[in-house]
């Protein structure tokens, strides 16, 4: 089998450090080797924050090469923007359709509005979510990273019980509830 590149982007706060060792959690206990690797930058400051993870039968690396990247999952526009050059030709990019203005120091460049659209002229397959929206249906915004992680699992090879037993290890108890309804709110936007 392949190595699965997937690259997990968002700013501090928004939960890609936990929707990448979901996603690594969830590929181990499906039998693949896994790596793993992060960056926080100045996340606590709303900062940059990605994580590759990449599975198959054999990975000898953490981090997946510019253009190789199978997916991409964004937890907002811009971070898809900031990051779609480590996706391969044809390669999906699953997208919050969500807006984080970035803390600006000096720069009054306005927010890209038309980023979705720019992704898909570039021909990457765009899917783009309405997790944060989702999100406060189920009541925490904070879940839209498991929206979006329900998302991706549709377009993976690792069972949906295996999903299901991986939120149950590493979610809390009492937010264990509203992450499966995320979870499955994700599945069913897929759109597949």
């Amino acid at each position: 089998m392949p190595v699965t590149n997937v690259l997990i982007a968002g700013v501090g706060g928004q939960g890609a450090v936990l929707a990448s060792e979901l996603l690594a959690l969830a590929a181990m206990a499906a039998g693949k080797d896994v790596k793993q690797g992060e960056f926080h930058g100045v996340a606590q400051r709303g900062g940059a924050v990605f994580s590759h993870v990449r599975f198959g039968d054999r990975v000898h690396a953490p981090m997946a090469r510019r253009g190789d990247v199978d997916f991409l999952l964004a937890l907002e526009k811009l971070e898809a923007l900031r990051y779609a050059h480590f996706v391969k030709p044809g390669g999906t990019v699953i997208v919050n359709d969500h807006k984080v203005e970035p803390i600006r120091v000096g720069d009054q460049r306005p927010y890209p509005d038309d980023a979705i659209e720019f992704l898909k002229g570039k021909g990457f397959n765009v899917l783009a979510v309405q997790a944060t929206e989702k999100a406060v249906e189920l009541g925490n915004h904070r879940t839209a990273n498991v929206v979006l992680l329900g998302t991706l699992a549709e377009s993976l090879d690792i069972p949906l019980e295996v999903w299901e037993a991986t939120l149950r290890e590493r979610i809390p108890e009492r937010l264990l509830s509203l992450n499966q309804r995320a979870f499955a709110a994700g599945r069913g936007l897929s759109g597949a």
